[in-house]
């Protein structure tokens, strides 16, 4: 429990929900913060920024309790309900790392050096190794087989991340890794921290006193894995990278290739001794050409006693991954082979049968089949999901491919028909997930919200594809095709606004600013940017975007784009506990709706408008302590969503009448209220904003006794 006296305590948890707290949940707690400490108070107070303004706060919040026994029983009620499971332990200890090899040959040495660096007395050094080594020569398999063997060291679980998973160069964001990272340790989506340096200092945290191995593999830079390394005494960190890595104080261990006798040995057990023996007389060259890499040997096992042709003649080339994936491509089928060229041409992080069909023009079935072939060739490497990607170096023999055989026109339109078979993917599943909403693009009407069974259903489809439809974005930005930019940004707007992730969005978000031709799909790319940074604590650039945003629509007189800019500006003092201002944002967008004429754009969205509109006003009014009227605006945007249907803003805007409510000590009123939301939001898989009805359930239920 929180003591609501006690500074340092309440400092912690405005430090908490200041900076842990991502999306809408996010903005709710800061909100709510504001509004209690106004109460508290009797004034309006300027929001706190850092450390010393927070701990300033919670002074007057302190202040505030003693002087009033009830208020310092709300206050404990609010901080115990926000910081009530920040972390949640988790139901058993996180076991991410992969399954080692069945043939695992030699490697002794980094093997010893492993267990020495692990084994040492804790001198306040952290305990890191970098394994490094070529391409396909198994600096992975090292580190995956030696924390399987080794699992009995760390008691609380394993973490591993591939790091040339996704994101922009093939390279995985640290913010990315961290967030998933934090979920496994227990972390709740709602409470994820919003930057890389606080994901970072939690991460630290939950690590401090648990015995954890953590496995970074493919590591491209320092940089990429320093926010995920800690100098807890029980963590051993491995990172594995094609090369040292400057500026990483780690032990390094450098993987080698086999020797000839550990060579052979691998060859054996893969291909069997018959396959061997029969290949006595080809084994040197095989031998030679496989120039004791690990992946391949596993290439060549196989196809010991094929006969088949050789697909490069003369003197071996040099790099022995690139003459591996040359032998197996030689051996695909036509059809296989054009689907491991046309995936190729970009760092696609999971590919999939539909993709694949779009990607080399084949049929659905036939993409399935190619796929299955290139993973039973082991030039593709699937996924628990079931779907696909490549090692990079596999990547790069592909694409190289591609140019030669096919072309660069060939090519081009490989990755146009990718990227709008994402884009229709994302488009259907943006208006499934957010039906009611206003959407940009002839491609809404077209599509329809019909291919999905709900709105939850549709959510689950767009944060697995995320990283893809980010890619998407990227790869249209390349090929200068800016309204494929646009169009793939607008329908992220689901997944930004139920499920945040606010810092995956970012890239595509900008480019979506930086690719808007006319005014108009400008406006609407900033104010999505906008509302990203505000989530990121980013205000003053969030600003300048609606600025730019509001200027846009106002140039071709477009109102109902100038006041969706004007209204998300006042969304931003909301989150800067700045009401009065926020309220006369709210007026003001509301008077260029009423500008609007019969016959004038945007006409038809007009009654949703003013309900949003009606929300944000009560919002506004209560910070500012005026709950009646506060409760009549909300009272309105309930009945206009109930009468239409709309469950997602239908519990939204319940919650804040149940917390208007809840400020008027009204709780047992409530309690019916965030009932009904709490399941409009679980049908709509709108998980991220389950946590205020939390905290509002605890309030009313302390209220009652």
């Amino acid at each position: 429990m929180i003591d609501p006296l006690s500074v340092s305590a309440v400092a912690g948890v405005l430090g908490a929900v200041g900076s842990a707290m991502a999306g809408e949940a996010g903005k709710w707690a800061w909100e709510s913060i504001g509004n209690l400490a106004q109460r508290v108070t009797g004034r309006q107070l300027a929001l706190p920024d850092g450390p010393e303004e927070r701990e300033e706060l919670a002074r007057l919040l302190v202040e505030g309790g003693h002087r009033d026994p009830a208020q310092a029983r709300a206050l404990a009620a609010w901080l115990n309900g926000l910081a009530e499971g920040e972390t949640k332990a988790p139901d058993e200890a996180p076991r991410l790392l992969p399954a080692s090899t069945r043939y695992f040959t030699d490697r002794k040495g980094p093997l010893a050096a492993l267990d020495r660096e692990a084994g040492r007395k804790a001198d306040g050094r952290p305990r890191q190794v970098l394994l490094h080594g070529p391409d396909g020569i198994g600096t992975s398999a090292v580190a995956i087989h030696w924390g399987g063997r080794e699992a009995h060291r760390f008691p609380d679980g394993q973490l591993y991340a591939d790091l040339r998973a996704a994101g922009p160069q093939g390279a995985a964001d640290p913010a990315t890794v961290l967030r998933r990272f934090l979920q496994k340790l227990g972390v709740p989506a709602d409470r994820m921290p919003a930057t890389v340096e606080d994901r970072a200092e939690r991460y630290a945290q939950l690590l401090a006193g648990r015995r954890l191995l953590v496995v970074l593999d493919h590591a491209r830079s320092a940089a990429q894995v320093r926010p995920l390394l800690t100098a807890a005494p029980g963590v051993v960190t491995v990172v594995t990278a094609r090369r040292p890595l400057a500026g990483l104080d780690a032990l390094n261990v450098p993987v080698g290739p086999l020797a000839d006798k550990d060579a052979r040995r691998l060859l054996t057990d893969l291909a069997g001794k018959h396959a061997v023996g029969a290949a006595k007389a080809a084994l040197p060259g095989v031998l030679e050409r496989c120039a004791g890499s690990p992946f391949a040997l596993r290439a060549a096992a196989p196809v010991l006693g094929d006969s088949a042709p050789r697909a490069v003649a003369g003197p071996f080339p040099v790099d022995p991954v690139q003459a591996a994936n040359a032998d197996r491509y030689a051996r695909l089928a036509v059809n296989t082979a054009l689907v491991y060229r046309s995936c190729s041409l970009r760092r696609w992080p999971a590919i999939g049968s539909a993709a694949a069909a779009a990607a080399s023009g084949l049929t659905e079935a036939e993409a399935v089949e190619a796929l299955a072939e290139l993973a039973d060739a082991g030039l593709l490497e699937t996924a628990l999901d079931g779907r696909h990607r490549y090692r990079p170096a596999v990547r790069r023999h592909a694409e190289a491919l591609a140019v030669q055989e096919d072309g660069l026109a060939a090519c081009a339109g490989a990755v146009r028909r990718t990227v709008e078979h994402y884009l229709r993917l994302a488009v259907g599943a943006d208006h499934a997930a957010l039906p009611q909403r206003w959407h940009l693009g002839p491609l809404y009407a077209e599509i329809g919200p019909d291919r999905y069974p709900g709105e939850a259903e549709a959510l689950a489809v767009l944060g697995a594809e995320l990283p893809n439809l980010v890619e998407a974005v990227a790869a249209a930005e390349e090929f200068a095709a800016p309204e494929l930019v646009c169009q793939l940004v607008e329908a992220l707007w689901a997944v930004q606004l139920k499920a945040g992730r606010h810092d995956e969005l970012l890239p595509a978000l900008r480019a979506g600013a930086r690719a808007a031709a006319d005014a108009r799909t400008a406006a609407r790319m900033h104010v999505q940017l906008a509302l990203a940074l505000t989530e990121l604590q980013e205000y003053g650039e969030a600003e300048q975007q609606l600025e730019l945003a509001a200027d846009a629509e106002r140039a071709v007189g477009h109102l109902r784009g100038q006041a969706t800019a004007v209204e998300t500006l006042g969304l931003l003092r909301l989150r800067q506990w700045r009401y009065t201002e926020a309220l006369a944002c709210f007026e003001q967008a509301a008077a260029l709706l009423d500008g609007i004429g019969a016959d004038g754009v945007g006409q038809a969205d007009l009654p949703r408008a003013r309900a949003l509109l009606d929300r944000h006003r009560g919002r506004a009014l209560r910070g500012a302590g005026r709950f009646e009227e506060a409760r009549a605006a909300i009272e309105r945007a309930v009945g206009y969503f109930r009468g239409t249907g709309e469950a997602y803003n239908t519990a939204r805007a319940l919650t804040d009448l149940a917390q208007t409510l809840v400020d008027q000590g009204h709780g047992p009123q409530a309690l019916p209220l965030l009932d009904e939301a709490g399941v409009l939001l679980e049908r709509g898989g709108a998980v991220f904003h389950l946590m205020p009805i939390a905290v509002l359930r605890s309030l009313c239920v302390n209220e009652d006794e």
